[in-house]
């Protein structure tokens, strides 16, 4: 296996980071049945925040930016958002080395915590989050479905406090 380095985005990264974009935006479309593709312009939007704090990508030695993370801030916290491994190098440890780093640059800006969503259907994602140490449930963020016909919800989803979600 080639090694993969972390280093700081640089604008030399602009279409593979508009690419990894793409590839998570429409992961999460065919999690929850949207066809929406934005084709990475939401990535634009997100290069223009202003409580953007650090982007960093993942590069193999052969396949070029394979990963991108990105650390905004929150008051004293940082929210870790997006992560991203391409689908051919995911389940390598690319994602948990993207964390690490993250976690290290945010102890060097004095943040006391970092925060990151999953969507609550990428068990995968979930799973390898807890593994990286976000062991601790910190929000929850409900949604009323205006449109039980349209959606396809899973009807096994998490049981929190004696109450049955959907996911």
């Amino acid at each position: 296996m080639s090694p993969v380095t972390v280093r700081s985005y640089r604008p030399g990264d602009h279409s593979a980071g508009r690419r990894l974009w793409s590839e998570l935006t429409n992961q999460h479309n065919q999690m929850y049945g949207s066809v929406a593709d934005d084709g990475g312009e939401g990535f634009e939007e997100y290069l223009t925040r202003l409580d953007l704090s650090g982007l960093w990508v993942a590069e193999h030695a052969d396949d070029g930016v394979i990963g991108l993370v990105g650390l905004t801030i929150r008051g004293r916290s940082g929210v870790v958002e997006p992560i991203v491994v391409t689908i051919s190098h995911r389940h390598k440890g690319v994602g948990r080395k993207l964390l690490r780093h993250v976690a290290t640059e945010a102890r060097k800006r004095n943040m006391a915590a970092l925060t990151i969503s999953p969507a609550s259907r990428n068990i995968d994602a979930i799973r390898s989050l807890h593994a990286a140490g976000y062991d601790v449930l910190s929000s929850i963020e409900l949604t009323l479905d205006l449109d039980r016909n349209r959606h396809e919800w899973q009807e096994e989803g998490l049981e929190l406090h004696d109450m049955q979600f959907r996911s």
